[in-house]
């Protein structure tokens, strides 16, 4: 169970030299793993649906009480087989969609990362583990969206992703460190088995909007939820499986893992509906206007999403039924309609709706295919989708009779059964000019969007089977209680729901009928508000830029002055800071400084900085800089070091010599040209840096010193690394690789000094020829 959601990342090292051996028929063994992972979470079901929770788990990092675990309940499990099983028919349909592509290898490899993203998100019963998968699915997302990278709409869609999600990826994981700092757990069952902790804490509003921060972001919320439509730039197997059945569900996930815990507050109960509400009726508004398939499938998804989190947030048992069974729907029949939209512009060579027609006698097999989403889809019997919307009307009538949940619910619904409609047009109404000849396309193609309609057919079929094992064991894992469900396919009577059912199809008809002219009435909506999220997340990046390029020019004028003190400007500030906040540590006379010595010492060290800032000689300076390290060397000695005082004397010795040598060989003004205003701003600058380095110090060795490292040493100093010289051993053996670093570095300076020494005077070299193909012999013309 633990390695299964580790098998596609595997499977991706292959799909490379697969694609290149085999072709387009590599698609079909690699479809193999997702296909035995649906299998091995299959066998789970039973078990799960009987109530058991399935949990396994390795240390990650011990120390940090930081573990991969995996647990398998009603909700991860259902989400398991979704990922596995539809993805076994999108690599299946990615390997026939892309046959003879240049790069079809690497897409092949993307796609089977992504899966692995979303698996381990699942199944994760770590906070950790469930972050880190979480930002995998953002990263493998943007490689997937970004894919034919030379269109320049395709890498704007691609970052507009990241940014967004990965945005949302950062409110998350700062709601996930407090939801740790509240409960000191990390594990995801730990949080669910003390579900009051976390809405009883006084940081639970920080909690809740960190997390559905996160949340929407990922799943498309308004007002983040321009960047789905936009990721349509990506290749129909990408579209067709992160966003209807996997990643942009990721979002609705989190909310739903979380819900035992978040949920039953006015908080929950308020910002989840209004924010899914809204992006319900704004998806599919939007969807309205679209006459490309993609798109017009894309703004559903957005409005189904917001179904979902305005469900979620419903919070009653009947509620988070109908958001389960319309997640399970909506993954099969927007799965298989979207590769229905890649089998038709694949072999048409457009998705216009408007161009496109009579397609039903020249693809029959994509035309059955669609007709089964599109039922499910527009919420009609006897398909899964009709189910799920019962239960959703039962549930909000449950809640509130007619009350504005319930109005968006039927109007958005309405609109949806609209929508089902347009996207079936192509198959029954006069074609335009095709750019090219329809025909059936390859099994590759028409087989998944054909099991993906039938499976949802099937399941509204054999309803009590479909009950029991998924919509029953995934209510009762984001109710967080046994959920007793007994759902109908077919109406027993003309109660509420049934009423609202009638009024949606009814509805929906009349605005089938006039889909033209709703159309152009949402266009010219649009046309009079004039602005969107869309052109808001360019002006904030560009903003961003802007912004960026004002500080790059403040604090990197090219202007070495300027660099020393913003950089000691910040020092100063991340010292002193901490002390004004919390205060200046408790001082007390060291006992150890009675000694006259200690203050000659200290005495000398104070006199040779002083006179370094004074001295109006170079070379005065330096030797005053000496002293001061000397009298460091004496206070080490002084202290029972005398390794460590010895080296320092090698060093300050060797420091005057080297800045003695090269100091008179530099062509450097003798006088100081800065005004008082200047030098005051210096001293000031410098004053707080040594205030705030002598306070840090001393409020350090104020703590108790932990002595388990030191002994550590000096018990395994001799043993294990055979020294008897501590120092020395941890310089050479226990930090080898730091101290490798450390002379790499000072060598790379050395190299880096005797280039430049090499070149020569600046003002002796010539300038090359223009045009001319020689080596520069200008020092001014390499720096350009």
């Amino acid at each position: 169970m633990l390695w299964l959601a580790l098998a596609p990342f595997a499977a991706a090292a292959l799909a490379p030299p697969l694609v290149h051996k085999l072709g387009a028929k590599a698609g079909w063994i690699l479809a193999v793993v997702p296909a035995a992972l649906f299998l091995g979470y299959a066998s789970m079901v039973p078990l799960v649906a009987h109530g058991e929770t399935l949990r396994a788990g390795v240390d990650w990092a011990p120390s940090l009480g930081i573990r991969y675990a995996q647990m398998i309940d009603g909700l991860s499990l259902t989400f398991a087989l979704l990922v596995t099983g539809i993805g076994t028919f999108i690599v299946i349909y990615a390997g026939g969609y892309l046959a003879g592509h240049h790069h079809q290898g690497r897409f092949l490899a993307f796609m089977l990362l992504f899966m692995g993203s979303m698996l381990g998100l699942v199944v994760a019963d770590d906070l950790i583990s469930l972050f880190v998968f979480y930002e995998l699915t953002s990263i493998t997302s943007f490689l997937l969206i970004g894919f034919d990278h030379t269109r320049e709409p395709a890498r704007r869609a691609a970052v507009q992703a990241l940014v967004v999600t990965g945005g949302g990826g950062l409110a998350l994981l700062a709601g996930l460190v407090l939801i740790r700092l509240v409960t000191g757990e990390t594990s995801v069952s730990g949080l669910l088995a003390t579900p009051d902790v976390l809405r009883e804490a006084p940081a639970y509003t920080a909690i809740f909007v960190l997390v559905c921060l996160g949340a929407f972001t990922k799943s498309a919320q308004v007002p983040f939820h321009s960047w789905l439509p936009n990721a349509m730039e990506a290749p129909t197997p990408v579209s067709a499986y992160l966003h209807s059945a996997t990643m942009v569900k990721a979002g609705v996930f989190v909310l739903m893992r979380f819900a035992p815990v978040l949920g039953d507050t006015a908080l929950w109960g308020t910002v989840l509906p209004i924010f899914g509400g809204a992006t319900f009726l704004t998806g599919v508004i939007l969807g309205v206007r679209q006459t490309d398939l993609k798109q017009i499938l894309a703004y559903t998804t957005v409005a189904s999403l917001g179904l979902l989190v305005m469900l979620t947030g419903m919070g009653s048992e009947h509620a988070i039924a109908g958001a389960v069974a319309y997640l399970i729907a909506h993954a099969l029949f927007k799965g298989g309609l979207f590769m229905v939209a890649g089998c038709i512009d694949h072999e048409t060579g457009t998705r216009d709706i408007d161009i496109l027609g009579g397609l039903a006698g020249k693809m029959p097999l994509t035309f059955v295919a669609a007709l089964l989403g599109c039922l499910s889809m527009a919420g009609l019997p006897p398909l899964i989708g009709f189910v799920a919307k019962e239960v959703m009307y039962d549930g909000l009538w449950e809640l509130g009779g007619v009350s504005i949940a319930t109005i968006v619910a039927v109007a958005g619904n309405a609109l949806m059964f609209c929508i089902a409609g347009m996207v079936l047009l192509p198959f029954f109404k006069r074609a335009g000019a095709m750019p090219k000849k329809p025909h059936e396309g390859p099994a590759s193609l028409w087989l998944g969007p054909m099991v993906l309609g039938l499976t949802a057919l099937a399941a509204a079929l054999a309803l009590d089977g479909a009950v029991e094992y998924f919509v029953a064991p995934m209510t009762s894992a984001v109710s967080g209680h046994a959920a007793e469900l007994h759902l109908h396919l077919w109406p027993t009577g003309l109660y509420p729901p049934v009423i609202l059912t009638l009024v949606t199809i009814g509805s929906g008809l009349v605005l089938l009928l006039l889909y033209k002219v709703l159309r152009a009435a949402v266009a010219g909506l649009l046309d009079v508000i004039g602005w969107g999220p869309d052109r808001g997340f360019d002006q904030l990046l560009g903003a961003l830029v802007r912004c960026a390029y004002s500080v790059t020019l403040l604090i990197q004028p090219g202007v070495m002055q300027r660099y020393v003190t913003a950089t000691f400007v910040i020092l100063a500030v991340v010292l002193l800071a901490p002390l004004l906040i919390d205060g200046l540590p408790a001082f007390t006379w060291p006992t150890n400084l009675s000694e006259p010595h200690y203050f000659v010492v200290l005495g000398s060290a104070v006199a040779g900085l002083w006179i370094v800032i004074i001295a109006k000689k170079r070379l005065v300076a330096i030797v005053s800089l000496g002293v001061q390290g000397v009298m460091v060397a004496l206070i080490f000695m002084l202290y029972g070091a005398p390794d460590l005082s010895f080296t320092q004397f090698m060093v300050e010795t060797l420091s005057v010599i080297i800045l003695a040598l090269v100091m008179t060989r530099l062509d450097l003004e003798a006088t100081d040209h800065r005004t008082i205003g200047h030098k005051t701003k210096d001293a000031v600058i410098s004053i707080a840096c040594g205030l705030g380095f002598a306070v840090l110090l001393y409020g350090v060795v104020q703590q108790p010193l932990d002595m388990r490292l030191s002994d550590f040493y000096l018990k395994y100093a001799y043993d294990v690394a055979h020294g008897r010289n501590v120092v020395n051993v941890i310089l050479v053996d226990f930090r080898a690789l730091d101290t490798l670093g450390e002379i790499a570095v000072v060598m790379s300076a050395g190299l880096a000094i005797l280039a430049l020494l090499r070149l020569g005077p600046l003002a002796n070299r010539e300038p090359a020829p223009p045009g001319g193909g020689s080596r520069p012999s200008n020092a001014s013309e390499v720096s350009a």
